[in-house]
């Protein structure tokens, strides 16, 4: 329990002491940090006794790499896990102030796009809560990836200026600063010992600056860090040239630091853009291990064969992988150790983690840009390379195309995947299917190489932000029915089936998500001024856009419904409202054209009175996490619709499941063990498996026209794209996605994603939603047992998985 009186003393002490003002003047943003600040003295002596905890115990610790944390709002999220919501509330309520207006002032740390960064942030979560000793590391991304908004239809970049003010959840490091070095040139100097000295000369060098956030595990006292990296100059500024009246050039190496750690995946599409995002990646390892590194060195001086021994490190996808080298290099070249101990010591501490099976995701930097920016990091890889090429030739001395299609340096480019694979000792996937598909399809080769290294990880999401924070009301639900040790086990939620026969308990969960859908139906009129139906089905597609999630099949699903009622009044459809929200990479053209067409069709059919309201169309402008939280809960029907073989796994699905709504999906990632802890009665399944996508890919004679010729309705939405239906008398708006559909362009075959393929299937499963939707106890029966199911993707269940099959690390009780 807290003393209210000196929480409220505390808050306005903070106002005086930060803005000079009192109570009465300050605005809502200036109370916000008040009562941020505030918080964060109750978090800080834990925060302390948890880092004394590690290092009087010296146990193992892992460190989580990751280009991405989407973290969200930190004030709700700390409170609902150090258990001080009602309090707080309460004494904000003396103030004269609301806990939710108070909230609603702070934005969403940028720092991630979609679900490789909430995943990383999930597992922070589950690692502090699990009293495991595991933190993060990453870039503080001055902007974000980009504010979206909508003009005319179209997604346009802002800044995301979450920075704007100061931010009372990180705390400012210098003392804890390193340098990383770029370009140059490396000289070689032979010791007295013959030992061969590698030295970078005439680097640029670039000051990495550590900002920590807590990381508040639920109902403990542990508390982790994140710390994020900010890029500085170390000579920013020259005087002498601003004396000059040169002043752009007085500060222009300054800019170029900052350009760094300014934006999250800046557009690569030209080489500029690649060189900047291959220096983010060096900047944020190069840093993290530095700091990793120092810390070993004071609890253990410099015994490095006990390295893995105290230090695990996962890589979160290919981004952070060049870490392998840099590890390389701290420990020969500054820790003086040979080849053969360093390489030991980095294949037992770093572990991969896979999260695409998509061909061109697996990074590659042309070996010309890598050299010119990272010389010393590429005479290594060069020699891992060699090194693993004898192997290779060793084991299979007469396949040529082996040795070729997986050396790590090939074609002109350095593969980070390979890289990735050499220099760990575990690679996992994160679904069921999508390991398999590793070791089958994708990374074959490597897995008849090194099959013990091959693993699966299910992924996973925290029920503490997705339903005891985002859906208060059902986790007082959950509390009733299934007791309240749910939010450190969701297992034990299994036990809600016990009440699929009970009208009383299913109604009130039905009460639960129609009042949840009309909270979210307010927050679309107050900021779109458009009119949803409570009533009508929530249906919901929320995640990255790209064209394998295929936010384009449900968009031509929706010309489709609007045909039928325009070709028959009187057409039986229940009430339906699409929602979308996604950001589209700024260079990826088609994927805004999708914006573009979603945004389109929305407008038409928004604005035409035929369509009496069957049908509602509302895209969510800037989708992030704050926003999320009011989405699943409110959700009815989960889109999860990409082509099977496509996503790695999703975590959307798993928080739309989790909060009660029904997946319509294709057998793809995770969707295949939703349906199995779920019931396969409770989801609406539809369009090919992985292996008849793989089949057709392998004929190569797909043919988009035979569905359109087939099946006229789908041949007419799709003429619709360029007949000037949708096009605002501007017909080759969607040309370029018709053609994509129909002919291919760039190279491509027409229709690589098969909606065309899958879209008759698709709409016969909307066919059975809107029947079974009509049948409330059946609906409310459904969704209890995709809640019952929920239990295998906790976030906990996975990092506990982490924790003893790949980095060995323990929990720690902290005093």
């Amino acid at each position: 329990m807290i003393d209210k009186n000196v929480m409220k003393e505390k808050i306005c002490f903070r106002l005086k002491r930060h803005f000079g003002k009192e109570l009465s003047e300050a605005s809502e943003h200036d109370i916000y940090d008040a009562v941020s600040s505030t918080i964060m003295d109750y978090i800080l002596d834990h925060w302390m006794d948890t880092r004394k905890a590690y290092e009087r115990k010296a146990i193992k610790q892992a460190y989580y790499l990751s280009a991405e944390f989407l973290m969200g709002r930190a004030m709700g999220n700390n409170l609902v896990n150090m258990s001080m919501v009602n309090e707080v509330r309460d004494v904000l309520h003396d103030l004269g102030l609301d806990l939710n207006a108070v909230e609603d002032k702070e934005p969403d740390a940028g720092l991630g796009n979609g679900g490789l960064g909430r995943l990383a942030a999930c597992f922070l979560d589950s690692l502090a809560t699990l009293d495991l000793p595991g933190h993060g590391y990453g870039i503080r991304y001055k902007y974000g990836m980009f504010a979206q908004k909508i003009e005319k239809g179209y997604q346009v970049e802002y800044p995301d200026k979450w920075l704007d003010r100061r931010d009372p959840w990180s705390v400012k490091r210098v003392d804890d600063e390193v340098q990383v070095k770029f370009g140059g040139h490396v000289i070689v100097e032979r010791e007295e010992d013959g030992r061969e000295n590698f030295k970078r000369v005439d680097a640029e060098v670039i000051r990495a600056v550590p900002y920590d956030m807590p990381i508040v595990g639920y109902d403990t006292k542990t508390v982790n860090t994140l710390r994020l990296w900010e890029a500085e100059a170390v000579d920013g500024f020259d005087l002498q040239l601003f004396n000059d009246m040169q002043y752009t050039r007085a500060v222009e190496k300054s800019n170029m630091a900052e350009d760094i750690s300014r934006v999250l995946y800046p557009n690569d599409s030209g080489p500029s853009g690649k060189a900047l995002r291959l220096k983010q990646q060096y900047f944020f390892v190069s840093a993290s291990l530095q700091d990793i590194v120092r810390s070993f060195k004071r609890s253990h001086k410099e015994n490095f064969k006990e390295f893995p021994k105290y230090v695990a490190i996962q890589l979160n996808d290919t981004h952070p992988v060049v870490a392998i080298p840099e590890l390389m290099r701290i420990l020969m070249d500054w820790e003086k150790l040979g080849w053969e101990d360093a390489w030991a010591i980095c294949t037992q501490t770093f572990a991969y983690t896979n999260h695409t099976i998509l061909a061109e995701a697996l990074e590659k930097w042309p070996i010309e840009m890598f050299n010119n920016l990272l010389p010393r990091i590429y005479q290594i890889v060069e020699e891992i390379n060699r090194r693993f090429l004898d192997k290779l030739r060793f084991k299979y001395p007469q396949d040529y195309g082996k040795h070729h299609r997986m050396s790590i340096v090939a074609d002109g480019m350095v593969k980070m995947a390979w890289l990735a694979i050499v220099g760990s000792h575990s690679v996992n996937g994160v679904a069921a299917l999508h390991t398999q598909i590793l070791k089958s399809k994708e990374l074959k080769d490597w897995y008849e190489m090194y099959p013990e290294k091959f693993n699966n990880k299910t992924n996973g999401i925290t029920q503490r932000r997705w339903l005891l924070k985002a859906n208060p009301e059902l986790a007082t639900f959950l509390d009733k029915y299934v007791g309240i040790s749910w939010k450190k086990d969701l297992a034990v939620i299994r036990s809600l089936n016990k009440y699929a026969d009970d009208e009383n308990v299913l109604n009130e969960l039905m009460d639960i998500k129609h009042h949840k859908k009309a909270i979210l139906a307010q927050h679309i009129k107050n900021k779109y001024n458009i009119n949803i139906d409570p009533n009508s089905i929530f249906d919901i597609q929320i995640k990255r856009l790209h064209e394998y999630k295929r936010q384009l099949l449900n968009v031509l699903h929706i010309m489709y419904l609007y045909n039928k009622i325009l070709d028959n009044p009187d057409f039986d459809l229940y009430p339906r409202t699409f929602i979308f929200g996604a950001k589209a990479a700024s260079g990826y053209r088609r994927a805004k054209q999708i914006i573009k067409l979603i945004n389109t069709v929305a407008y038409k059919i928004n604005n035409d009175e035929r369509v009496q309201g069957k049908i509602k169309v509302v895209f969510i402008e800037n989708y992030r996490v704050s926003i999320a939280e009011k989405l699943f809960p409110a959700a009815d029907v989960s889109e999860q619709i990409s082509t099977a073989g496509k996503e790695a796994s999703g975590t959307g699905n798993m928080k739309f499941m989790a909060n009660g709504a029904l997946t319509i999906g294709t057998l793809d990632g995770a969707n295949i063990e939703i349906l199995q802890e779920a019931g396969k009665d409770n989801a609406f399944i539809f369009g090919m498996t992985a292996d008849q996508v793989h089949k057709i890919q392998d004929a190569g004679n797909y043919n988009p026209w035979d569905f359109c010729r087939k099946n006229t309705s789908l041949g007419k939405v799709i003429s619709q794209l360029v007949d000037g239906m949708y096009n605002e008398g501007h017909r080759e708006i969607f040309r370029e996605i018709y053609d994509s559909l129909m002919y291919g362009i760039e190279g491509n075959a027409p229709d690589v994603y098969y909606i065309l393929a899958d879209f008759e299937s698709y709409v016969k499963a909307q066919e059975q939603i809107d029947k079974s939707y009509r049948d409330k106890m059946k609906w409310a029966r459904m969704s209890l047992a995709n809640i019952a199911g929920c239990g295998k993707f906790s976030s906990d269940r996975t990092i506990k998985e982490y924790a003893k099959e790949i980095w060995d690390i323990a929990p720690v009780s902290v005093e």
